[in-house]
């Protein structure tokens, strides 16, 4: 085996161990989150559901501290075999999220607080997540324009459906930025609109240009709702405004625009070369 061979080998193998690591501290606490958002949403009486939630926030919470325990320097079967345990993870609490939408959408729940759409939002999420240690794990990773294409499409509506539960979540009397979060739910359903429409286009569709010019529009769209929920987070964790927000939610929804942002970043400096 060459040495520019072997050297191309330790670099993937780095990168595998980085990017896995990457997800999952994000997601980890992304899942934990979503626990404890479901739980406060449930009844008095749901105390199974309780239970499951109060079960899929230790579990996280342990995963996340599991993987601040790894360094990029670990080794790349290790990092596959967390990979794969994290996994079955995620795919547990999917299940637990589609289970709660079930309920939610027979009326077996009635009284209860989660909207169906923040139910499904989450188990979105999860998929994702899980989907994605499936990926590295294979060694699937997509083609770039593919992955613009399907990571844009996926994180919009990700940022259309925070918008419609700010709205829904401040105080009515708040008139201004229910106003504010009304107009970024209607500026992202286009986007999401146009993402998908330039999916349904492909492979024709796939250019440099018309891809440049996808994340910079899309780019814009983001820094601005990015801004809107840095202000509500501030203002709710300083009480200055009415809603039924909890601030850990509302940082939250923050740092998932600010990953989203991060792609879209990396888009653009590997299309840019």
């Amino acid at each position: 085996m060459s040495e520019n061979t072997q050297e191309a080998m330790r670099k993937n193998s780095g990168m595998f161990v980085e990017r896995s690591l990457d997800e999952i501290r994000f997601w980890s606490r992304i899942m934990k989150e979503h626990s404890l958002f479901l739980r406060l949403g449930f009844r008095c009486e749901d105390t199974q559901l309780i239970e499951e939630a109060n079960q899929f926030y230790l579990i996280f919470e342990r995963i996340e501290q599991q993987s601040h325990s790894f360094t990029n320097q670990a080794d790349p079967e290790q990092i596959r075999r967390f990979n794969a345990e994290v996994q079955q993870a995620a795919t547990g609490i999917f299940l637990f999220k589609r289970k709660v939408l079930g309920l939610i959408l027979t009326c077996k729940l009635p009284g209860a607080n989660n909207f169906p759409l923040l139910v499904d939002h989450t188990s979105r999420e999860a998929n994702y997540f899980r989907k994605r240690l499936i990926e590295l794990n294979e060694g699937k990773l997509k083609p770039l324009a593919d992955a613009i294409i399907k990571e844009n499409v996926f994180f919009l509506r990700i940022m259309a459906d925070h918008a419609k539960f700010i709205g829904h979540l401040l105080d009515p009397s708040e008139r201004k930025l229910v106003d504010m979060a009304r107009n970024f739910s209607n500026d992202f359903d286009q986007l999401v609109f146009q993402a998908v429409d330039l999916e349904s286009m492909k492979p024709q569709s796939q250019t440099a240009p018309l891809l440049d010019q996808f994340l910079d529009q899309n780019r814009v769209s983001v820094v601005s709702l990015r801004d809107f929920k840095k202000t509500a987070r501030d203002l709710i964790e300083e009480c200055k405004i009415k809603s039924i927000i909890h601030p850990l939610l509302a940082d939250h929804v923050f740092r998932e625009a600010e990953r989203f942002l991060e792609i879209i970043d990396m888009f653009e400096s590997h299309l840019t070369g």
